[in-house]
């Protein structure tokens, strides 16, 4: 027997808690797959076979979040920044995770085909925390994690992993 829901509103999510929900799968994806909170701040490399080699900046620890950045060590031809790129905040006290800044290039978004304008500011933050789960999601599939990053002598300012 089924039985019918008089109020949609009491079973589904409002788009805040989703959105809130999608943030903390972010911190739990990020925590486990390259446990920045464990890392001192620095410059990060992870290589795993043949695939690109992935970038790691831990900016800045604070009491409760960590300013961090994440890109491929890919530079884009057409503007010479590393594409795609994402800059993150870890919450350390509510365990969620936000992408701030997020840049893909006019290659990699004619591939995907270039989504219309964002019209609100949920719908963009819903679109880069959205794009980050999947990107850690396969970074994981290629078997990048805490064990294959390697710190490096280089050093990256707080906003050159990405900008609007």
């Amino acid at each position: 027997m089924s039985t019918l829901i008089a109020d949609r509103h009491a079973v589904l999510p409002s788009r805040f808690a989703w959105l809130m929900g999608l943030y903390g799968e972010n911190y739990h994806r990020l925590a486990h797959l390259f446990a920045p909170q464990r890392l001192a701040a620095g410059r990060y490399m992870s290589s795993v076979d043949d695939h690109l080699d992935v970038c790691l900046d831990v900016f800045e620890h604070h009491r409760y979040t960590i300013d961090l950045g994440l890109t491929y060590a890919f530079v884009d031809g057409e503007t010479g920044q590393p594409t795609p790129s994402a800059r993150l905040r870890m919450y350390r006290d509510a365990h969620v995770a936000e992408v701030l800044e997020c840049r893909i290039d006019g290659r990699f978004a004619r591939e995907l085909g270039v989504p219309p304008p964002a019209r609100t500011v949920f719908q963009r933050r819903a679109r880069m925390n959205s794009f980050l789960n999947r990107w850690l999601e396969y970074l994981a599939g290629q078997g990048h994690s805490i064990g294959t990053l390697v710190p490096t002598h280089e050093t990256a300012a707080a906003g050159e992993t990405a900008s609007a």
